[in-house]
């Protein structure tokens, strides 16, 4: 075998790899787990049985492969991508703070609509959701600078047996093509 077929076969084998892992990684995101490990669910009352990590998609749709000469990176361009990807702790700052506030102030604001003529609120379930999506933002926004935020791994990109398992798949149908048209062109 020559070192020209080698590299062929290795860059064959590598394009395969990425190719199925990028697409299974964001299939994570439509599974809301991490192949067969559901993802933890939200306590927020924010967008109640909607889908985990996926607001804007930006998230989703921010994974960039690298291909090196026998490599395969996986990774993604949000900075917000690893805290997600592997859980953590935040501290709270000033700037989240504010931001904490402007979003209470917007929730609290929509509450003004949900008044009946003589200034209760409506019990419907949108004014309930409202009114629970202020007091989260409400709770957010009293916390101290510099106090914690424990985020919840939910990971999407990285190892499991089934990747080993799908690249030892996809390394043995490459190899077998290899010699199976090795064998044809011999004969």
């Amino acid at each position: 075998m020559a070192m020209a077929d080698l590299s062929t076969i290795i860059k064959h084998v590598l394009d395969d790899i990425r190719v199925e892992y990028k697409d299974e990684f964001d299939q994570n995101f439509t599974r809301q787990a991490f192949f067969s490990r559901a993802w933890q669910r939200r306590r927020s009352p924010l967008r109640p049985g909607g889908a985990i990590l996926i607001d804007t998609g930006a998230l989703r749709r921010s994974l960039d492969v690298k291909t090196a000469a026998n490599a395969i990176e996986f990774c993604y361009s949000k900075e917000y991508a690893a805290i997600h990807n592997e859980g953590g702790i935040i501290k709270v700052t000033a700037r989240m703070k504010a931001f904490f506030w402007h979003k209470y102030y917007n929730a609290a604001g929509a509450l003004a609509f949900s008044r009946r003529k003589d200034g209760s609120l409506r019990q419907d379930k949108g004014t309930r959701q409202i009114s629970s999506e202020a007091e989260f933002w409400k709770f957010l926004a009293l916390k101290k600078v510099g106090s914690e935020i424990k985020i919840p791994r939910r990971q999407f990109v990285g190892y499991s047996p089934i990747v080993e398992q799908t690249v030892r798949q996809i390394i043995e149908n490459s190899l077998g093509e290899y010699f199976n048209n090795v064998d044809i062109l011999m004969k």
